[in-house]
């Protein structure tokens, strides 16, 4: 059964090509990650499939977000939507080393990404290249840090800015004595 004269199989349809665009992945690394067939997700892309809620599952899941947001309709959202300090579904990690809240609404966080770091004196945070085109922006907003990235370094003051590649590995370091407070952007191609 194709998804043509479904208004959600087409949006569904739309959002699978948009978003695996968006990521820069082929059929083949989509199929990789999440487990579809790569016929089953162009046939879905094409719209003549109909997918199962377990193949649309697998799929959201691939692109870290629920089938909810899969099928999302971005015309239909609130115009504003707030994310709440005390939430503790905010809270990507938290414990004596380093707190990591998301500040960004949850759909955003293929395209943007926006969080609170606290490191303790001491502590780093080290990443992995992420998808090419990746680059970050850190502003410190009390204490010290030291901003790695490939073979660059650079060392940042309370206020300072930095701009850095991060489809390379990259590292945030507190080389202050306080606990270091920053705000980090990622912004994905």
């Amino acid at each position: 059964m194709s998804s043509e004269n479904d208004p959600t199989g087409q949006v569904l349809c739309q959002r699978v090509a948009e978003l695996r665009k968006q990521h820069g992945l082929t059929l083949d690394q989509l199929a990789s990650t999440s487990g579809v067939s790569r016929s089953m997700l162009s046939q879905i892309e094409r719209g003549q499939a109909n997918p199962t809620l377990t193949v649309t599952f697998r799929i959201a899941q691939a692109f870290g977000i629920t089938i909810g947001e899969l099928v999302d309709q971005p015309w239909s959202a609130p115009s504003i939507e707030v994310v709440h300090g005390d939430d503790g579904n905010n809270l990507f990690r938290s414990d004596d080393k380093c707190t990591i809240r998301t500040l960004s609404p949850l759909q955003f966080e293929r395209s943007v990404e926006f969080y609170e770091i606290e490191l303790a004196p001491g502590e780093s945070l080290s990443s992995g290249a992420h998808y090419d085109g990746t680059r970050e922006l850190l502003t410190v907003a009390k204490g010290e840090a030291e901003v790695e990235s490939g073979e660059t370094c650079r060392h940042l003051l309370e206020n300072d800015t930095a701009s850095y590649r991060a489809d390379l590995n990259h590292c945030i370091r507190n080389i202050g004595k306080e606990r270091l407070i920053c705000y980090l952007v990622v912004t994905a191609r």
